[in-house]
């Protein structure tokens, strides 16, 4: 039986820009010491490989400290051997970085630099395909198919890229076969590029990111334990939960009569969690001015507890009653006058949607000031 760990997409020094200075820090060291989560993964499950389908690194131009900071990193985990295989982030054409990496590269790391067919161990052959450029413009696994191997060798592909729909018409051309195991009769094929866990066949997978990057994916991250009894046996694969950060999107659809803030803290970690996580959340439907206020109190006194709280309340529609404006300002004056005017931009189908949008927040916003004022 053949043992080891297929993950794939660390993207170190990834910047994450649109957050701030601390935040981007903690993500980049998240993804950092997945290196060492790697490892332990491989030793738990008595495995000595680690394979990793592609984009190690983020960008064809990483810093200095980045790449000799992951070179330690992986030297320090003597008993791993490690196969890093360059995607369409860190491709061939990066050619410092792996000049670079080929220099100071660490006795157990197989740098897979060319296409072509490794022996990991007795009975193991690794075919490989790295990136050469970013969009190569064809399927980077097709040669496998002929590619011959020891007879009675385990076979493992290793590639990066994204997998071609069965009916898609005019796909683009650098796209894996789905059935690539198949044709090429591979034990397995250890896929990189998609940032989910997929399982594409049962003997071809993407881990997805070991540590999340992004709420496209609402999964928890992990790698893979493989093991294959034989040539032609069914692949066992099992998921290792591996990321510290987690990316939750949310999407609510709320209605008059909600509360509001009940509602959200019901689909939100507990407090112990929160610093670790990062929300998105998107409001729909429609709440009452007096609704949508107490909805905003309850993110902007929850938002503080969390590594990142993000709100997009532009498509939560108002209801607005008389008695919520009463509460703005219950005579004729300049802000009822406002927030009159407000309200019927805000309902105004003739007017595009953006500004009808920025009119219900303006609304929304002129009513908690009112509200603060009178507290």
């Amino acid at each position: 039986m053949f043992s080891f760990i297929h993950s794939s997409d660390l993207h170190l020094g990834k910047p994450f820009g649109r957050f701030g200075e601390d935040l981007r820090a903690r993500l980049r060291e998240a993804r950092h010491q997945k290196i060492a989560r790697l490892a332990a993964v491989a030793r738990d499950a008595g495995a000595r490989h680690v394979l990793l389908a592609g984009d190690t690194f983020d960008a064809e131009t990483p810093s200095p400290q980045i790449v000799r900071q992951a070179i330690r990193a992986f030297a320090r985990e003597k008993k791993i051997t490690w196969v890093i295989l360059p995607g369409n982030h860190d491709s061939l054409l990066a050619t410092e970085l792996w000049a670079r990496f080929r220099k100071e590269c660490p006795e157990n790391v197989i740098l897979a630099l060319q296409e072509g067919v490794l022996n990991l161990e007795q009975g193991v052959e690794l075919l490989v395909a790295p990136c050469p450029v970013r969009h190569a413009g064809r399927d980077l696994t097709e040669w496998m198919d002929a590619a011959e191997t020891k007879p009675g060798a385990l076979r493992i592909g290793l590639a990066h890229g994204p997998i071609q729909g069965f009916s898609e018409e005019d796909a683009p051309l650098d796209i894996i076969a789905p059935d690539r195991a198949r044709r090429a009769r591979l034990d397995y094929l250890a896929l990189g590029d998609w940032h989910g866990r997929l399982a594409v066949g049962p003997n071809c997978h993407y881990p997805g990111a070991p540590e999340a990057d992004s709420f496209r994916h609402d999964q928890t991250s992990c790698a893979l334990q493989v093991e294959i009894e034989s040539p032609g046996a069914v692949p066992k694969v099992n998921e290792v939960e591996t990321g510290d950060m987690r990316w939750l999107g949310l999407e609510l659809d709320f209605r008059p009569g909600d509360d509001a803030k009940r509602r959200l803290e019901r689909v939100l970690p507990p407090p112990e969690h929160r610093r670790d996580t990062l929300v998105e959340l998107i409001a729909l439907g429609r709440l009452s001015l007096s609704e949508r206020a107490r909805l905003d109190h309850a993110i902007s006194d929850l938002s503080d507890d969390f590594g990142s709280f993000e709100a997009d309340l532009g498509r939560l529609d108002l209801d607005h009653e008389t008695a919520d404006l009463d509460e703005i300002d219950p005579e004729s004056g300049a802000l009822r006058t406002a927030a009159d005017r407000l309200r019927a931009g805000a309902e105004d189908n003739e007017i595009d949607a953006e500004e009808r949008r920025v009119k219900r927040a303006a609304l929304a916003r002129l009513y908690g000031y009112a509200l603060e004022v009178r507290q």
